[in-house]
């Protein structure tokens, strides 16, 4: 970006900011409670939003803001149409980042000292970067790592991760104590919140994890109850496992792998059939352990869905394999370190107990016979690839050359070259006969990607290892995103759709099975080599149909926003099943039946929306719950049956110490805000915390849907600059630093501009910068109105133009109200502040007799409101300006009165007709094409005849009525261009016209997709001459012409007839001759001085007052100009004027004065009451 050269305007914002934001501190405007009493009403008029607590870790960033706009515009929104709104926000602390943070540092402290003296990068030792055999497609519910992680940009050290934050070394060693981060962020993220100025009623935010008494007595209940409902359940779940510790090993006890977690394989079971080769089969005959056993050789995929592409699968030649017996007594084949994973997840008859009858080496199996699950080929062969790792998967490959490069490199690599063939005794029928099968189609890249990539990479062979990650990062996430199945049974639907249910038919059919490794290496502290194993855990079973089905209702009337969110709701309901709801480390509430637990993040976050309607009178706004209740409950007198009570209208009055009118309050409270109106998220939360949100409310209300879920609002992620945020590039901005760099309206006018949709939107600091000029000017034209309010015009608001405006106005206001009532931002935005703008300039220059008083400051008024959602500091203060006593939060939205939308096409069409005209003087002044002579551009035109149209011309009367005639019997459609040219070629009168007809047609319906059906009509809908008319000052004036025409194409030649239909004028310019005549302004010491200026027959003293104006430009107000002649016009001229007197010697030309030229003789008369003067070379012209 560009340096700024000042920030007054800036600064201006910010003064006005703070200013405000005390002033709504001081009135609690956005505190908010429920009424006293509340019935049973359904019609409660109050409007609830939430946003995803964020993670107290690092300060809010502009990511974060992006989401949480979203919610504070619907507040503000919702307030001004007259509801009572709430928007709460809590902070969350509960998991493993922080702990393993302060862990952390603890370790780095004892290691390198307080502060620390880090070794300098030489000596560590560098993994080099290597290029990745395997893009993985993410599911991000699991495996994320942790956002300090995420913040740290390039830091290596968790110490500098806190210098990157403005820490220094006495600070950050307080970090160590993972409660020292709960009591540090938190407050920040306020204080930040805050200088955004969000809506937000304070008194309700808190902390999680039970460092807060009162929450975590909340989270304890909630987990109570989904027990006692059998909701969650007791067992194996997949975890990071250390088998030499014989325990988990969670972040804290790792040496490297921090943050990793399960990677989800399926493993396709690929059966070697008979007749096996002579290698394999000396090695089977052998080995009384694998005779008559089916022998598979098993290979891990990411991608179940591809499987129908197999052409062969993969061995490396030198890599050493087992051969292990399974539970079932099938042997499997794969790596010994994948088998050691296997034993831990139920694959073998003992834990952790590979069952080896043989190693054998990759050349021993090649050229075996393999019958594979889906693929079309019934038997495939295994066959050498040399690049295939040991330290990922199972050593196993599938071969998939459609839609893999690597697979199409090797296959070509294997197919060109015999010698290679010969060398791992591979025959012609194992290769040859194997093409790519078209699986799936990938937007721009076909239905054989793979090949298509590899050839425009010109990639030679499998050893091209970078031009081969290159087309992998190509083809792998865009195939995944965004291709189409092609294969019967999946035709047509979405890659990223199938992928689950395609797994399950594989391992439902015994084809496949699931398979876990960990992400990458995981050493314990113990220097052992983690595995994945299926541990004892308590989970909440998601995929308990009964809960799955009720989950669906929710989703059913649950207002989306878009089709993509609710798919997106439908596809993770389709394949959720357990999740994993404890864990041994971190921070959060222990499970109130099994305390060696703690209730993880994604779980104890699904209904705390609950808690925000009694926070403030358990916590009153002290963020820990650790300060005095306003209510003066005590957070032990929170018993199971207390919230029961509060919560379950059909509980029963608890036994407790607690008055009963305080807990009807509280009741009250929740009974009144509930359910929620809107959550607000990031489009990445859908697959997780969102689904569990609805999973959980279903769980806890299972028989009151009034208290489910209303609406969930997902948004893309938020781009910087069009590109991703991030600190090691330095693309990044916290909230604070926004609003230093743009003010809060500044940046929340770029953040409501950034995008509405579930792609990524992108947060454009020069829109910003604009903002900021946008925002200062707006106000610096309120404050010029309301100075000069009594120059505006009054009496009757009725010109065609005040119409206009007013129309559009009313027409702003109801499009706005649109785009707000859908949470669309940037088009309320573009409505509501961009074209509402726009709407006044366009009045304020077409409004030649001025803009009209009322209308001005209707405008001012409806402009504030319809930017306050967005803008509210500044429209509080245009609010003050306006004279208003009461704050603007307390306002009501704008009424919109009628709309005359045939009116505002009319101007449209004065607008587009202006536009016309000017770019046909510009045609007309261009000198003529001559390339043999030198041609001088033609003098500017004086006069301009603008031809209407009642009707079409002939030939274009009836191209339309067959249009129309088609258009109503098709139901709004019109048949191909073949069938409209074939019916208009038969009618006699088109006969000579056929050239221009097509044309003609085509342009008609591209209008008619734009315009609609009135395109068709055969009249116009307004007055075309009335329009023009009406606003010929304007033309005239705009085009610096002396005078315009306006005639009925009827009166006009053939020629314009031809060319000019209703709504397209048609304009013949000419220069009009004139006498030349000096405009003398005898008065001294005002800058205005001699001029020349042409006299045409027929002027009057008002034409040549604007001409004289139109040269010169200090001359504003006409009115003021008056217009004299000499007595003498002779000696007049050479008079000396005598000051006081210029009027002596002179004589006044009247409004009805008319001039007459005669050319030949260059002398103009002026003829006045019958008399007719000469007036020599010269005229006076005076301004009072």
């Amino acid at each position: 970006m560009t340096e700024r050269k000042g920030t007054a305007k800036l600064d201006f914002l910010r003064k006005i900011e703070i200013e405000i934001q005390e002033k709504w501190e001081k009135e609690k405007a956005f505190e908010q409670d429920a009424p006293t009493t509340v019935g049973e009403s359904t019609n409660k008029n109050k409007f609830f939003v939430t946003f995803p607590y964020p993670y107290m870790n690092g300060r809010l960033h502009l990511g974060h803001t992006f989401s949480l706009s979203k919610c504070e515009f619907a507040v503000g929104y919702q307030s001004l149409k007259g509801k009572k709104c709430l928007f709460p926000f809590g902070l969350h602390c509960t998991g493993m980042p922080i702990k393993a943070c302060s862990d952390k540092l603890k370790r780095e402290m004892e290691l390198y000292g307080n502060p620390p003296q880090f070794p300098d990068e030489e000596e560590e030792e560098k993994e080099q970067p290597k290029i990745s055999d395997e893009i993985i497609i993410k599911d991000k519910a699991k495996g994320k790592k942790s956002k300090a992680m995420a913040k740290s940009g390039s830091a290596t050290f968790q110490w500098d991760i806190m210098r990157s934050l403005g820490l220094n070394d006495q600070e950050i060693s307080k970090f160590a104590n993972a409660e020292h981060w709960l009591e540090y962020f938190p407050p920040l993220a306020v204080k930040d919140l805050k200088l955004m100025g969000v809506k937000v009623d304070w008194r309700r935010s808190f902390i999680t994890t039970d460092v807060n008494p009162f929450y975590d007595s909340f989270v304890r209940w909630q987990f109570i109850t989904l027990k006692e409902r059998k909701k969650i359940k007791f067992g194996k779940r997949y975890t990071i496992y250390s088998p030499k510790d014989g325990q988990p090993c969670m972040d804290h006890d790792r040496q490297t792998g921090e943050g990793v977690g399960p990677q989800e394989y399926t493993l396709i079971k690929m059966k070697i059939v008979e007749p096996y080769t002579a290698k394999f089969k000396s090695k089977v005959f052998y080995s009384s352990a694998m005779k008559g056993k089916n022998i598979f050789l098993v290979a891990a995929t990411l991608r179940p869905e591809t499987m129908f592409g197999q052409t062969n699968c993969w061995v490396r030649p030198d890599m050493k394999y087992v051969a292990f017996e399974t539970t079932s007594g099938d042997i499997f084949i794969c790596t010994s370190r994948s088998a050691r994973n296997m034993s831990y997840q139920g694959f073998t008859k003992d834990n952790g107990v590979v069952s080896v009858v043989m190693e054998i080496l990759g050349q021993d199996i090649l050229g075996c016979a393999l019958s594979a699950p889906l693929t079309s080929y019934k038997i495939i062969y295994a066959l050498p690839m040399l690049t295939i790792k040991e330290d990922k998967g199972t050593g196993v490959v599938t071969s998939v050359p459609s839609d893999a490069p690597d697979d199409i490199a090797a296959l070509r690599d294997i197919k060109k070259k015999q010698a290679l063939r010969e060398k791992y005794g591979i025959e012609d029928k194992m290769v040859l006969p194997f093409e790519p099968v078209p699986i799936i189609e990938i937007p721009g890249y076909g239905n054989l990607s793979a090949p298509l990539v590899c050839d425009e990479l010109k990639i030679q062979s499998q050893n091209d290892k970078e031009k081969l990650a290159e087309a992998k990062e190509k083809v792998y996430l865009k195939g995944f995103y965004e291709g189409i199945m092609l294969v019967d049974g999946y035709k047509g639907q979405k890659v990223q759709d199938v992928k689950k249910p395609i797994q399950k038919v594989m391992v439902d059919r015994g084809d496949a099975m699931i398979y876990m490794e960990p992400e990458k290496q995981v050493m314990s502290r113990s220097a052992d080599e983690c595995v994945v194993a299926l541990c004892d855990q308590w989970y909440l079973d998601y995929g308990d149909a009964e809960w799955k089905q009720q989950a669906n209702e929710v989703l059913t009337s649950l207002e989306t926003f878009c089709e993509e969110t609710r798919r997106n709701f439908e596809a993770t309901l389709a394949w959720l099943q357990e999740h994993a709801c404890s864990r041994t480390y971190g921070l959060g509430t222990r499970l109130p039946w099994d305390e060696q637990w703690l209730i993880e993040s994604l779980s104890d976050s699904t209904i705390y929306m609950a808690y925000y309607t009694v926070a403030h009178l358990l916590q009153g706004g002290v963020l820990n719950g650790q300060g005095a209740s306003p209510l003066g409950i005590k957070p032990e007198q929170m018993t199971k049956e207390v919230w029961d009570f509060i919560f379950f209208k059909t509980s029963p009055f608890p036994k407790t110490d607690i008055p009963k009118e305080r807990l009807q309050r509280l009741r009250r409270e929740f009974e009144y805000w509930y359910p929620v109106d809107v959550r607000v998220s990031g489009k990445d939360l859908v697959p997780n915390h969102l689904s569990y949100f609805l999973y959980n409310h279903v769980a806890m209300w299972p028989k009151d849907n009034g208290k489910w879920p209303q609406a969930v609002r997902a948004n893309g992620h938020l781009l910087l600059n069009s590109e991703k945020m991030s600190k090691s590039t330095g693309n990044f901005l916290t909230l604070c630093q926004a609003i230093d760099k743009f003010s809060a309206d500044g940046m929340r006018l770029a953040l409501a501009d950034a995008g509405d949709t579930v792609e990524d939107a992108n947060f454009v600091e020069t829109m910003a910068d604009a903002g900021i000029l946008r925002l200062y000017t707006w106000v610096e034209w309120v404050k010029e109105m309301i100075a000069n309010q009594n120059n505006l015009r009054t009496g009757p608001a009725d010109t065609f133009n005040d119409r206009v405006f007013a129309s559009e106005m009313n027409a702003g206001i109801l499009k706005t109200e649109q785009h707000y009532d859908r949470m669309m931002y940037k088009e309320a935005l573009k409505s509501g502040f961009f074209e509402f703008q726009a709407a006044k300039d366009k009045y304020r220059e077409l409004a030649i007799e001025g803009m009209h008083r009322d209308l001005v400051f209707q405008f001012i008024e409806r402009q504030t409101l319809l930017l306050a959602p967005i803008c509210p500091h500044l429209c509080e203060y245009t609010w003050g300006l306006l004279g208003k006593t009461s704050s603007l939060m307390k306002a009501s939205w704008p009424v919109a009165g009628p709309v005359d939308e045939i009116l505002i096409r009319s101007s449209q069409y004065l607008m587009e007709t202006a536009h016309d005209l000017r770019l046909r003087l510009k045609a007309y002044m261009q000198p003529p094409k001559n390339k043999k002579v030198e041609s001088k551009p033609p003098a500017k035109p004086s006069h301009c005849t603008i031809y209407v149209a009642k009707s079409y011309p002939p030939w274009q009367h009836s191209a339309l009525s067959l249009l129309g005639k088609h258009y109503k019997s098709n139901n709004g459609a019109l048949p191909d261009n073949k069938v409209i040219a074939s019916e208009l070629g038969a009618l006699p009168e088109l006969k000579k016209y056929m050239k221009r007809v097509m044309p003609f047609v085509a342009m008609i319906k591209e209008s008619l997709e734009k315009n609609g059906p009135r395109v068709l009509d055969l009249e116009l809908e307004f007055d075309e001459r009335t329009v023009v008319m009406e606003n010929l000052v304007y033309l005239t004036n705009s085009l610096e012409l002396e005078k315009i025409d306006v005639l009925f194409a009827s009166e006009a030649d053939e020629k314009v007839k031809e060319d000019c239909c209703p709504g397209k004028p048609f304009s013949v310019f000419r220069s009009e001759p004139g006498v030349c005549v000096n405009l003398v302004n005898p008065q001294p010491f005002n800058g205005l001085f001699s001029t020349k200026v042409d006299i045409r027959q027929g002027d009057n003293g008002d034409s040549i007052i604007r001409r004289l104006a139109k040269v010169n430009r200090l001359i504003k107000d006409l009115s003021r100009v008056k217009l004299m002649r000499y007595e003498d016009p002779v000696l007049g001229p050479r008079r000396v004027p005598v000051l006081g007197h210029e009027e002596q010697g002179k004589l006044t030309i009247s409004n009805k004065s008319v001039f007459n030229i005669n050319l030949e003789e260059k002398r103009v008369t002026v003829a006045d009451n019958g008399l007719t003067v000469d007036i020599g070379d010269s005229l006076v012209y005076l301004v009072n």
